[in-house]
C-alpha cells in the first residue's frame, strides 16, 4: 500500500524540521556568546562552533529549497 502526502502535510513536515533547525542554530549562536565571554575563550572550540553554524545555515537553505518547491 502505497500513501502519498500531500503538499499541505510535506508543509507541516518541512516547517518542523525548520523549526528544529533553527532552534539549533541559536543554541550555538548563544555558545558562541557565552564562549567569546570568557577570559579566555578557546579557539578551537569557536572553530568548531563557527563550522556548526556554517553547516547549519546550509541545511537550512535546503531544507527551505525544499519547502519553495511546495508552494
Amino acid at each position: 500500500m502505497t500513501t502519498l502526502l500531500s503538499n499541505e502535510e510535506k508543509t507541516a513536515i518541512i516547517n518542523q524540521h525548520l523549526k528544529s533547525l533553527h532552534h539549533n542554530k541559536f543554541n550555538i549562536e548563544i555558545s558562541i556568546v557565552e564562549e567569546n565571554a570568557r577570559i579566555n575563550p578557546e579557539t578551537e572550540f569557536l572553530t568548531s562552533l563557527n563550522l556548526q553554524l556554517t553547516d547549519i545555515n546550509s541545511r537550512i537553505s535546503a531544507v527551505e529549497a525544499e519547502l519553495d518547491k511546495l508552494v
